[in-house]
């Protein structure tokens, strides 16, 4: 499977921090919040990415991450002209994707959790149709919606709707079969315009071919489109690292732990950060004998 990472849009929302800068390279705490979404598709064992990005910003993450060779990888980049919708990652990616199943995963969404890395991998697993998840939230019209019934059987599904079905969210992470390229190039502008996700996942719908993967109290989601949002993801990834000892979404970690770089690769990393909690966090894992990666 190969994975997408949609890092596009103008980032509005969060003017005038974004007037100059993607708003996935704002810091999360930490780390760049593209960091958060790269660790995503890296736990499900995806190691082909492409990242979507505006002409703008393509160069910053090229400059950032490089093709993906120190961390055991391979990273594509593209350029999304002006934001047409989430569909339009599946056409501007059509040559990358190639006859793969592919993984798509927002830029600005973070997870975290105990035992996502195997629901992650579980998913990555897939062969036909599509899998989302859902995620309970206090109020769901401003996502998309998808509505269950008793046997986990999806009924319905809908893009922002003023009166909800459900109170299960829809997160930005989706697993599709090579299938969803056709079908995004099939599909319509919504009312607003744009192709909408919401649009290629009802096709899988119609078709009994869509599965949904509903997250319990224990996974955390959080989505960074507003300065409050951003505040709180930070604050979030602050308290689970200085509680735990354990980083978040920390990608050279992830890295060694799936067996994509070894512990000489790890220690170079770690070289030019030594000077950060982050670069001795690094070395730390070096110095260990074992550990199990769940999240």
């Amino acid at each position: 499977m190969k994975g997408i990472i949609l890092a596009g849009g103008s980032g509005t929302r969060l003017y005038p921090l974004t007037k100059s800068i993607s708003k996935q390279m704002l810091p999360v705490y930490d780390k760049p919040m593209i960091y958060y979404p790269l660790s995503v598709l890296m736990l499900a064992g995806i190691k082909e990415i492409l990242i979507i990005s505006t002409p703008r910003d393509v160069a910053g993450f090229l400059s950032l991450l490089g093709n993906g060779q120190k961390l055991g990888i391979k990273l594509e980049y593209a350029i999304q002209e002006e934001p047409k919708g989430l569909a339009e990652a599946f056409t501007i990616g059509e040559s990358f994707i190639g006859d793969s199943p592919v993984a798509l995963v927002l830029g600005d969404n973070i997870f975290y959790g105990s035992d996502f890395g195997s629901r992650l991998i579980e998913s990555s697993e897939l062969e036909q149709g599509c899998i989302i998840f859902g995620c309970h939230v206090a109020d769901p019209r401003a996502y998309g919606v998808v509505e269950v019934g008793d046997d986990n059987r999806v009924l319905s599904i809908e893009e922002k709707p003023k009166e909800p079905k459900s109170s299960f969210a829809v997160p930005g992470l989706y697993f599709f079969d090579n299938q969803v390229i056709e079908i995004a190039k099939s599909i319509e502008p919504s009312e607003r315009g744009e192709l909408e996700i919401t649009s290629i996942i009802d096709v899988y719908l119609q078709r009994g071919e869509l599965t949904v993967n509903l997250m319990g109290r224990g996974l955390a989601w959080l989505d960074t489109g507003t300065h409050e949002a951003l505040l709180q993801a930070a604050n979030f990834v602050e308290a689970i690292q200085k509680r735990q000892g354990l980083y978040v979404s920390c990608i050279e970690e992830i890295a060694y732990r799936r067996g994509y770089i070894s512990r000489a690769q790890l220690v170079e990393l770690a070289e030019p950060l030594i000077k950060t909690d982050y670069g001795k966090y690094l070395l730390d894992i070096a110095a260990e004998k074992s550990f199990q990666l769940n999240n």
